[in-house]
C-alpha cells in the first residue's frame, strides 16, 4: 500500500477540523480506524455477548474507546444532547443518497432529523464511498449472515470515506453502482437502511448502515427498550394493511424488524402497532399478497428524501 496515500488521508482528516473542534479529530481517527474494536466495547458496556477481534487494539486505545462509548451513552437519553443517532429510510431514499452526483450542504430541519446535534447533510464529494464489514455482525458470536456477506456498511463523503478505506482493513473503496447493489441485496434480506449522524464526524451524516434486528446494536437496544431512548428516528412513513391480507403470519413471525406486527385471530388479519412501526418498508416488499403499503405519517416526522431537501 502506498504510504503517501495513507499519510495524505490522515492529513486530510486532520485538516478537516478547525482549531475550535480539533479535539474531535482524535476520536474520529480512533473510531474510523478501530470501528470493529469500538463495537466490541459497545457490546461489553451493554452487557451483550461479543467476540473480540482477531487483532485487538492495545489496552490504552481500548480504554479510550470505552470512555467514548460511555460518553455516547450519557448523551443518548435526550434528543437535545444525543451525539450519535440514526434515521430510518426507505430503500428508495437510501438509493438516492448513494447516487448523488453533486455536492450538498443542507441544514437538515429537526422535523426530518429530530436531534439538536449532528443532523446536517453535507457531502462535498458524494461519489466518495467506502464499504466495509458490519462491525456489529463481526462482533457477534453467531451473526445472522456469513462473513462473506457482511460488507454492508457504507461510509460516505471525504475525508471519512478515503481515510477508513486506507486505515481500516475491513473497508475498501466502492462505486456508486456497487453501493446501490449492496442496498438492494440488503433490502431483499430484510435489512433496515439507516442513515447515521455523528458529532465527531463533523456534526453530520456520515454513513448508511444496513441493519438487522438480531445483531445490530441500535436495533437490538431499540426493541429491547421499546424506543424509550431516542437514538433512532422514524422514516416518516408508517405501514398500513389492506383487505388483501390473508393472515399468513409471515410479516409478524419473520419479517418486521421492529416487532410492530401481530396477528389478530378474531379479525383473521395482521395488525400494525403504529407506535412501534418505523416505516422501514421491509414488510411491504415481503408481503406475498401486496397487502401492505407505506404511507406518509406527519406524526412520525418527514422522510430523509434528498430531492425534497434540496
Amino acid at each position: 500500500m502506498d504510504q503517501s496515500i495513507k499519510d495524505k488521508t490522515k492529513q486530510d482528516l486532520f485538516n478537516f477540523y478547525n482549531a475550535e473542534n480539533r479535539q474531535d479529530f482524535y476520536i474520529a481517527y480512533l473510531y474510523l480506524k478501530h470501528l470493529r474494536d469500538f463495537m466490541s466495547q459497545v457490546f461489553n458496556t451493554l452487557g451483550m455477548e461479543t467476540v473480540e477481534s482477531e487483532k485487538p487494539v492495545d489496552s490504552s486505545i481500548a480504554e479510550i474507546l470505552q470512555l467514548y462509548v460511555m460518553q455516547i451513552a450519557e448523551n443518548a437519553p435526550s434528543t437535545e444532547t444525543n451525539i450519535y443517532h440514526g434515521k430510518v429510510m426507505k430503500k428508495e431514499d437510501a438509493t438516492k443518497l448513494v447516487t448523488l452526483n453533486e455536492p450538498i450542504d443542507i441544514k437538515t430541519p429537526e422535523r426530518v432529523v429530530p436531534f439538536k446535534v449532528a443532523k446536517d447533510m453535507v457531502l462535498e464529494n458524494p461519489q466518495a464511498i467506502s464499504v466495509g464489514r458490519c462491525p456489529c455482525r463481526a462482533a457477534r458470536p453467531s451473526p445472522c449472515i456469513p462473513k462473506g456477506d457482511q460488507e454492508v456498511c457504507l461510509i460516505m463523503g471525504d475525508p471519512f470515506a478515503a481515510f477508513i478505506a486506507e486505515h481500516n482493513p475491513d473497508f475498501r473503496h466502492c462505486s456508486q453502482s456497487e453501493a446501490v447493489a449492496i442496498i438492494e441485496k440488503a433490502h431483499k434480506r430484510g435489512d433496515v437502511h439507516t442513515a447515521y449522524f455523528k458529532k465527531e464526524l463533523g456534526n453530520r451524516f456520515m454513513a448508511i448502515c444496513n441493519c438487522c434486528s438480531c445483531c445490530c446494536t441500535g436495533m437490538v437496544m431499540w426493541n429491547k427498550l421499546n424506543g424509550a431512548i431516542p437514538f433512532l428516528a422514524s422514516s416518516g412513513y408508517r405501514a398500513t394493511i389492506n383487505e388483501d391480507c390473508t393472515a399468513c403470519g409471515q410479516c409478524a413471525d419473520n419479517i418486521c424488524p421492529f416487532e410492530a406486527i401481530t396477528m389478530n385471530e378474531d379479525e383473521n388479519q395482521a395488525n400494525i402497532n403504529h407506535d412501534k412501526c418505523m416505516g422501514c418498508g421491509v414488510c411491504v416488499d415481503n408481503c406475498s399478497t401486496n397487502a401492505i403499503s407505506l404511507n406518509l405519517d406527519p406524526s412520525k416526522g418527514e422522510p430523509l428524501d434528498i430531492d425534497q431537501l434540496k
